[in-house]
């Protein structure tokens, strides 16, 4: 009788040894192999021809005539938003996010309103009890939704029981890392089990039409914990940023085959749970009725959607031979040393003994590189101590010759500023004859937009 092979799995990266080592060869993390049994291999297994013997499968077309799925509104708009319009029936939708930042107070108010709509949902706890959930759901006032509540680790025991009746048009399991299938060892939570777990769950979600969500832990790095798998096994992937200390928080979408990857849907934690916020802008704009110096407001732009935030720069200057510190909050520090080699070489500006903060107000993130221009604007007004208009905007695309590039949609932006009262703005030449109602000034190089801003 063979005998079954011994295999170790990293937990970290999910990678087979099968030799125990303290570090793991792909991804350098120590003390995460773990045993596990290995399938027991038989000479008839080894020699077996996989092309005979099996089903025959129906082939369609890309052209065949064929149902496609309905969405299913949650019932928060910034929620479907970030999903494409909704869940789709049969899908499987994987959310990640830091410990305490509001993923299961989210899904409590969608599982709430898609019930209160209608719809039989089921939400499944492996954290909680039962009566913790209930008490979060009356706290939230969701006390009286019609929403099937369940306490439990077991798959197996999961399926068996939603199995039965009518399947549920959305299941809620929080979360998949506590999750637990018998039909392989290991503890829950480990590579295998998450896998063998989100696996099963999927294939019920596939075969019944129901929209399974699975709430996944991050690690300290924020990436989703768990082998790299389950985001490939998964339809969707959104991520639930935000800092605690703030009050909003941004729902990402990082993959979907439902729809695009660049809408983000902006919530504010209030005392009642998750309020949608229909214009962010003002989250991360500072009120003020006159100019400060080193601050520039910047129209960035998620998916379809222009945001507003103020950048603020601070330049101090240090005695002769001490060493300047650049520190950035928000932004990309590589790109922020690009701005400021372009400011000494084309700009004749010296920054070499003064030390450079730049901080994006509100704790938003910006990777959108039409903030070139605008954080240029708020180092020059810092170290030149002249404050920018304050019903003034900045953008554009800053090139390492000096050349001021147009971005994409700059119309967009114009509109979002016009709206939220702001009369100029500062942009790429090629953007200047755009006829939004805002006085527009346009920079071929960033030598011509420095001379303007120091008055010369």
């Amino acid at each position: 009788m063979a005998k079954p092979q011994k295999r170790y799995v990293c937990q970290s990266c999910g990678s087979v040894s099968h030799r125990w080592a303290g570090q793991c060869a792909d991804c350098a993390e120590w003390n995460t192999l773990v045993e596990e049994a290995g399938a027991t291999v038989t000479p008839f297994q080894a020699k077996h021809n996989l092309q005979s013997g099996g089903r025959t499968m129906q082939l369609v077309g890309l052209d065949a005539e064929i149902t496609l799925p309905e969405r299913m509104p949650s019932g928060i708009a910034e929620f479907d938003r970030a999903l494409g319009g909704g869940f789709v029936e049969g899908s499987a939708t994987l959310i990640g996010g830091d410990p305490g930042i509001g993923k299961s107070t989210l899904l409590l108010q969608a599982a709430a309103k898609m019930a209160l709509a209608g719809l039989p949902v089921a939400y499944v706890s492996g954290e909680e009890a039962a009566d913790q959930v209930r008490l979060r759901a009356r706290r939230l006032g969701l006390g009286h939704a019609p929403v099937m509540l369940a306490a439990a680790t077991s798959t197996r025991d999961i399926l068996t029981t939603l199995g039965k009746g009518t399947p549920p048009a959305l299941l809620v399991i929080d979360s998949i890392q506590t999750m637990h299938s018998d039909l392989i060892e290991g503890a829950p939570g480990t590579v295998s089990q998450v896998r063998a777990s989100a696996q099963e769950l999927i294939r019920f979600a596939k075969e019944r039409g129901t929209a399974v969500v699975l709430v996944g832990h991050v690690t300290k790095d924020g990436s989703i914990a768990g082998p790299r798998v389950l985001e490939h096994m998964v339809d969707t992937v959104l991520s639930f940023e935000g800092e605690r200390s703030h009050q909003y928080r941004i729902l990402r979408a990082i993959k979907n085959r439902f729809g695009g990857t660049d809408e983000i849907g902006v919530f504010a934690m209030v005392a009642e749970g998750l309020a949608e916020v229909s214009n962010p802008s003002a989250l991360f704009l500072t009120q003020r009725e006159e100019g400060v110096t080193g601050t520039t407001v910047f129209p960035a732009l998620e998916g379809t959607r222009p945001v507003l935030v103020e950048i603020q720069a601070l330049v101090v200057r240090l005695a002769s031979g001490a060493t300047p510190r650049r520190a950035v909050v928000g932004w990309d520090s590589g790109r922020l040393a690009m701005v400021l080699a372009v400011l000494e070489a084309r700009c004749g500006l010296s920054f070499s003994s003064s030390e450079v903060y730049l901080n994006i107000a509100g704790g938003y993130r910006v990777a959108d590189p039409a903030a070139d221009l605008a954080v240029a604007a708020a180092l020059v007004s810092a170290l030149s101590e002249r404050p920018l208009a304050a019903d003034a905007v900045v953008f554009g695309e800053l090139a390492l010759s000096g050349e001021i590039r147009p971005v994409a949609h700059g119309a967009l932006r114009l509109k979002e500023a016009g709206k939220l009262g702001f009369e100029r703005a500062l942009v790429p030449a090629a953007v200047a004859d755009d006829k939004s109602g805002l006085t527009l000034t346009g920079f071929k190089t960033l030598g011509g937009f420095v001379e303007h801003m120091l008055g010369r």
